[in-house]
């Protein structure tokens, strides 16, 4: 399958990857769509192709990509296409690539663990399938801050932002889609009774 940048939404919407309903988000917003990228995702050819799109937007734009020696992703989404950006690195530089993730504790912290570290001369990219409102994202980096490595920059496939964040980094993505996002006691899904739903669970109320 040919994968270009201007295809990737039309793969997504192929494969049942662009959801439509009610929404809860992992921000506490609700949404009237979602992307579960893991649909995407388990096609490992397919994922291999839109790793090699994101390292050609970030390689094409960005002159310090070279010096990437670790990419830090949130779990569960980033796990699979930062492990593919990491692979796919590590074919244009003889340095030793890693690829860890962060996931949250028992008290809802994002923290590192699996006895995995990040180094002071680390320099890092930090990677997410999906970027919303950027909660997660700048969860890991105050973890990878606390560990006094430098960020170099960040990237995802989607950016579904309803603004323009400013995260602090530079940031690179593939597809840009806006989706409505909304505050729980304002939702107009809400208030038409639409089952609420957290991806890949039942319902919540």
């Amino acid at each position: 399958m040919e994968i270009r940048k201007d295809s990737i939404l039309e793969i997504f919407k192929r494969l049942g990857a662009l959801l439509e309903g009610h929404f809860l988000l992992s921000s506490g917003l609700h949404s009237d769509r979602y992307i579960q990228c893991a649909l995407v995702f388990q096609y490992p050819d397919i994922a291999e192709k839109i790793a090699i799109l994101l390292f050609e937007e970030i390689r094409n734009n960005f002159n310090r990509w070279e010096e990437i020696n670790l990419i830090v992703s949130p779990a569960l989404g980033g796990i699979i296409i930062g492990q593919e950006i990491a692979r796919v690195l590590k074919t244009f530089t003889v340095k030793k690539i890693r690829a860890i993730f962060t996931e949250r504790d028992s008290n809802g912290k994002m923290s590192l663990r699996r006895n995995f570290d990040i180094k002071s001369d680390d320099k890092v990219l930090i990677v997410e399938d999906v970027l919303t409102t950027g909660k997660s994202t700048n969860e890991v980096i105050e973890v990878v801050r606390e560990k006094n490595a430098e960020i170099l920059a960040l990237a995802s496939v989607v950016n579904r932002a309803s603004e323009d964040l400013k995260l602090g980094y530079p940031y690179f993505y593939l597809v840009g889609i806006k989706i409505n996002n909304y505050q729980p006691q304002e939702c107009p899904l809400c208030k038409k009774g639409i089952e609420l739903v957290k991806p890949g669970s039942r319902k919540i109320f």
